[in-house]
């Protein structure tokens, strides 16, 4: 055989092996995790804020930033990683401020609740800094969710109106890693509801002074 013919069958057969790569057995699929039905704040009986609410893509750095799920691997939460396979439909930056949104929509404390809104027209501008959202073992072979979040209100003028952290761990109900993500989001509207509850309060000092 020529040493042409040679060659050819070589780069017939690595053609083939890269072909079948996509079926190898044993590379696990990849899962996309939604986020579940949004929680419901207390309604208000009429609108708290005469300005719209604008809730911004909140921020992130590092892990929190990407689409993949964070997990600590001991209890004291002092070492993390990332699943490779498991991922958010979207970023968390994105999905908690959808979740975010609608909750305060659905509340009714404001004419109208949006993320988008020109930045000449006046608005109470939210935004949020994500610091923890990840799956943490618990010494009792369980797993927990735990969330730390960093929310602020401006002012149409700028001036922050109200500015916390949050936090909250939320117990999964079982081992299934679908179950954690029902627990981070539920350890997120726990949040939500105490800002929730600081934005009102704010809002009707701010009318007291």
């Amino acid at each position: 055989m020529s040493k042409a013919a040679v060659w050819g069958s070589l780069i017939i057969g690595a053609t083939l092996a890269l072909a079948g790569c996509g079926n190898v057995p044993g590379v696990p699929d990849h899962t996309y995790f939604r986020m579940p039905p949004v929680a419901k704040l207390p309604v208000s009986p009429k609108p708290v804020f005469v300005t719209p609410l604008v809730v911004g893509l909140f921020n992130a750095d590092g892990l929190y930033a990407d689409r993949a799920l964070v997990y600590a691997i001991n209890p004291e939460a002092t070492e993390l990683r990332q699943y490779h396979y498991q991922l958010w439909t979207d970023p968390p930056t994105r999905l908690l401020q959808r979740r975010l949104k609608v909750e305060l929509r659905e509340a009714e404390i404001a004419p109208l609740v949006t993320d988008e809104l020109a930045a000449s027209q006046a608005a109470i501008r939210i935004s949020g800094q994500i610091l923890r959202f990840e799956r943490v073992p618990t010494v009792n072979g369980g797993y927990l969710a735990s969330v730390v979040i960093k929310l602020r209100a401006d002012r149409p003028d700028g001036t922050p109106q109200t500015d916390e952290i949050y936090r909250a761990d939320v117990e999964a109900v079982d081992n299934r890693l679908i179950s954690t993500t029902e627990a981070l989001f539920a350890a997120a509207d726990q949040i939500f509801a105490e800002f929730y509850e600081d934005l009102l309060a704010s809002e009707k000092y701010e009318h007291a002074r």
